[in-house]
């Protein structure tokens, strides 16, 4: 058996297929189980070659009901804890990042300013596995959703990551005005934020449905366009080849932005990256400094490029150097 553990959010999963599926190539007469939150299930489902999910939310330690497995994975960070979890499973084996706190002196060196997909391509490489960066392609669930929507996701993890909202109800009204079928996503926590900036829109009650998991990936997978900030959903629109404005700060889109493809624009006004969840209320200077106007001409842009691109269209490999948020460890 081969133990992954990833116990992080959709964008952290979403940027950590190629590397499960290295494994999954890798090690094809093998149990591959991936330690990772139980609410991501339905996204795990659209991976493909994963046998069972192990639910784990973060890093406190526990021991998971299962036989120690031949090799363990760590996909989630640099450490001490993440490999510290990893081995209460008595694994015969850790692939992990050095880490001489957690006594793993063994693997290839953390590199803070790396691109989240190559990261752990890189690790798999420093142990003999192949890894494609530029598989990131996720299959479409079997919603019935509507097609070709523009879809405005306002919410984001931390408050510093989020645009103001009366700025995303003024581009989701300009954009209706102009002919789009604007939808207004997220999540079960979020309602309130959803139903707010639909509003101020003056879009009607069903432009902010309440949705799951895989429901929100078929819809992004249909879409005309998504806008969002710097959070989860960004890279399921990377997986589907949608044409996406993503709005990023503090967080450089040179170390987590989307790949270098004409149908994702990544706005961003700072001079330099900071860790991406920091403490604070409050819209981070780089994010606020981002405007109506320019929103709306790089969903312009974007959606031009986009419709000379087949829906679903496999995503290239990613150029640019990239994110790393405060690492989780």
């Amino acid at each position: 058996m081969i133990l992954a553990l990833r116990a992080l959010g959709v964008g952290d999963l979403a940027t950590g297929v190629p590397a499960l599926r290295g494994l999954r190539a890798a090690f094809p007469r093998e149990e591959l189980v991936l330690a990772a939150p139980a609410w991501l299930a339905p996204l795990v489902d659209l991976i493909g070659g994963i046998d069972r999910v192990v639910p784990t939310d973060g890093l406190t330690p526990r021991r998971w009901r299962l036989d120690p497995p031949r090799l363990a994975v760590n996909l989630h960070g640099r450490g001490p804890q993440s490999h510290r979890l990893l081995r209460a499973a008595a694994p015969a084996e850790l692939w992990a990042f050095a880490n001489a706190e957690a006594g793993h002196p063994d693997g290839p060196v953390w590199i803070p300013e790396e691109h989240e997909v190559h990261r752990w391509c890189r690790m798999l490489r420093h142990h003999g596995v192949a890894a494609d960066p530029g598989d990131l392609s996720l299959a479409v669930p079997e919603h019935a959703v509507p097609r070709g929507v523009t879809i405005i996701h306002p919410g984001a993890k931390s408050p510093a990551r989020r645009w103001p909202a009366d700025r995303f109800a003024a581009v989701a009204r300009r954009l209706r005005s102009a002919g789009h079928r604007v939808l207004v996503t997220g999540s079960a926590t979020e309602h309130d934020l959803r139903v707010r900036v639909a509003r101020r829109a003056g879009l009607p009650a069903s432009a902010a449905p309440v949705t799951g998991l895989a429901e929100l990936a078929a819809l992004i997978a249909h879409a005309r366009v998504l806008i969002s900030g710097d959070t989860g959903v960004s890279h399921l629109a990377t997986a589907y080849g949608t044409p996406s404005v993503t709005l990023f700060g503090p967080m450089s889109p040179a170390r987590w932005g989307p790949p270098d493809r004409p149908y994702h624009r990544a706005l961003w006004r700072g001079r330099h990256s900071e860790p991406g969840d920091r403490p604070g209320p409050g819209v981070h200077p780089a994010l606020r400094a981002i405007g109506v106007e320019e929103v709306l001409a790089a969903v312009a842009d974007a959606s031009t490029a986009g419709n000379r691109v087949p829906a679903g269209a496999c995503v290239s490999d990613i150029s640019s150097p990239a994110r790393s948020t405060r690492p989780p460890s």
